[in-house]
């Protein structure tokens, strides 16, 4: 019992630090509302601050209030709240189905590069470079070979596009992540290892696994804010239809008329983000006794 209330005490800490910070950013929103100009603030015609007016900038109350209130003047139409709730589901499970794959690819390049140095050398820079190009190209160029393809003799879904486009996002922070774990034991420990006659797989999975959850973890969280974002950004390039980054681009449409629609959808990813970090969190739970003592 002990040993889970140390683990969990770490956890609440957080998610009260998480409350704070979203406390002070409804201070900030209404406080530069309440004196902001409504032009906003420029130099030489560069606006270095928003505008301050009710369509820019509507009162933190008035999102909330809008959750509560029908998506479209259509009776019978379903409250924002739960549209916003159906679409952030859709975006999750992408998200998720991008991450696991992105996870996938990046433990097994790490692995691959951690056994050869030959290979370390050879992939490293194209894992690296390959986060230098937008995901507004790479996007048309996978929505053009998915329509190729087919699953298991299914035809290829477009929403599998976004899954490949938020798993190419995924999998970097976890191939340099465990690449740099797996390196992480000193010259003594794998000494000790040798002593005892163990193999490679011995050594990797009672030592260098182990040792590596450190980095590992902080990769993780990366890894899935970056596929949460790459499934929002594809779902906006690709036009597919049913997540929150189509949500977002419908809602904008209606800013004039209805300016806390838009700032509901961008809560809504705002939310999604967070929770996915936390679900990696309850992960970081499981795995915090591999972690030295002082790490977390």
């Amino acid at each position: 019992m002990r040993t889970l209330r140390g683990r969990a005490l770490p956890a609440l800490v957080s998610f009260g630090y998480g409350l704070l910070a979203v406390a002070l950013l409804v201070l900030l929103w209404e406080g530069y509302k309440a004196v902001g100009s409504p032009d906003g603030w420029s130099v030489h015609d560069v606006r270095l601050l928003p505008r301050a007016d009710d369509v820019s900038m509507p009162h933190v109350w008035q999102i909330l209030d809008r959750f509560t209130q029908p998506e479209i003047s259509t009776p019978g139409s379903h409250s924002v709240f739960v549209a916003v709730l159906l679409a952030g589901w859709f975006s999750f499970r992408v998200a998720f189905a991008g991450w696991v794959g992105g996870v996938l690819v990046g433990g097994l390049l790490a692995l691959l590069m951690q056994r050869f140095r030959t290979a370390q050398d050879a992939l490293l820079p194209y894992v690296i470079v390959s986060q230098t190009v937008p995901l507004v190209a790479i996007a048309p160029v996978v929505v053009g070979w998915g329509g190729n393809l087919a699953v298991f003799g299914q035809p290829w879904q477009p929403w599998m596009s976004v899954a490949v486009i938020s798993g190419y996002l995924a999998f970097f922070p976890v191939a340099v992540g465990l690449l740099r774990g797996l390196e992480s034991p000193q010259a003594a420990q794998l000494g000790l290892m040798h002593s005892y006659a163990a193999s490679y797989w011995q050594t990797l999975l009672h030592l260098r696994l182990p040792a590596s959850v450190g980095h590992l973890i902080p990769a993780l969280r990366l890894g899935a804010a970056a596929s949460v974002i790459g499934a929002i950004v594809a779902e906006i390039s690709t036009g597919t239809r049913g997540g929150i980054g189509r949500l977002i681009i419908e809602y904008a449409q209606s800013a004039t008329g209805d300016p806390a629609k838009p700032w509901t959808a961008l809560l809504g990813a705002a939310v999604l983000g967070l929770v996915v970090a936390g679900l990696v969190g309850l992960l970081d739970l499981s795995l915090s006794r591999f972690q030295p003592a002082g790490a977390r």
